[in-house]
């Protein structure tokens, strides 16, 4: 899967949040009115031609959804985060959050319980 800019993935959030939206919707949700609408278009764009979203249209106006699921995306860049950052070893990822205190007691039991109903 095709990686996105950081500006991409934030239009892709808010797309990803309402499911269906017009472009001045995605203005409102960045939160930053001095964003030019032919630049939220245009991002609007390039993601329609990397295959993430489409539209319908109503006349000059254009409703965006998704094509990609927010799961999806997720999945594919974690594993290449494994996959270059961690030799490949998912053990290897969550042994690093857990030296960097980046889990606490409460989400390792959370997990280990996941992993529990896993072999049931």
């Amino acid at each position: 899967m095709v990686a996105l800019t950081k500006v991409e993935e934030q239009v892709m959030q808010v797309i990803w949040e309402q499911e269906r939206c017009l472009v001045r919707d995605i203005i409102q949700a960045l939160g930053d009115p001095d964003i030019p609408h032919s630049t939220v278009s245009s991002v609007v764009r390039i993601l329609e031609k990397k295959g993430f979203v489409g539209h319908k249209a109503y006349g000059k106006t254009h409703e965006y959804f998704p094509l990609i699921p927010k799961e999806d995306y997720t999945k594919s860049g974690l594993k290449g985060w494994i996959e270059n950052y961690f030799d490949g070893s998912p053990k290897q990822l969550v042994s690093f959050l857990v030296e960097k205190n980046e889990l606490n007691l409460k989400e390792l039991a959370q997990l280990m319980k996941q992993l529990e109903s896993l072999k049931k």
